[in-house]
């Protein structure tokens, strides 16, 4: 004799039962907002003003006829080395992590579009170079440029180097 479908459902030692969500990178639930994106890109951008402040006022002082040229120079070094050490500890956290400090802050990473690890030479080289390479052709560099930041307004909320790198931006 098989059971009666009402009483499978009311039989209270069954396992339960629940609907479940997907957690791939598909759902677009899990991507990252056009918003957040864009708060974690000023973020990392806002992090390095203070370090340009210093090579600014550095060049003033050291190219000014009147001015201390050592103090300039002083103050140049200091805004390269602070710059270079923000892009390797941006670096190193996009390699371990997936995230910079902005994307850190905002709760989002870059994972590969299957949701794997991406790997350092896939954020350099797809992400970084590859686009900064396309953006520095003349004219073209200019409407790739464009695009490139355009093309996140699309439905799959993915960016042109997003698209090279074979990345997406989910929240972490």
């Amino acid at each position: 004799m098989e059971p009666n479908v009402s009483e499978v459902s009311n039989n209270p030692y069954a396992a339960p039962s629940a609907t479940l969500v997907e957690t791939t990178v598909d759902n677009p639930a899990r991507k990252a907002e056009r918003t957040t994106r864009l708060l974690a890109a000023l973020a990392d951008g806002f992090i390095g003003v203070p370090l340009w402040l210093p090579l600014a006022f550095g060049a003033a002082m050291a190219s000014a006829p009147d001015g201390n040229r050592m103090a300039g120079i002083v103050l140049i070094a200091i805004g390269v080395i602070g710059l270079i050490a923000l892009v390797v500890v941006q670096l190193v956290m996009l390699a371990r992590h997936g995230q910079t400090i902005g994307k850190r802050w905002q709760g989002i990473r870059i994972v590969r579009s299957n949701g794997e690890r991406i790997g350092f030479g896939r954020i350099l080289g797809l992400r970084m170079i590859a686009p900064a390479v396309v953006g520095a052709i003349p004219f073209l560099g200019a409407i790739f440029s464009l695009a490139n930041i355009l093309w996140i307004f699309g439905e799959e909320r993915r960016c042109l180097h997003d698209y090279f790198a074979d990345t997406i931006v989910v929240n972490a």
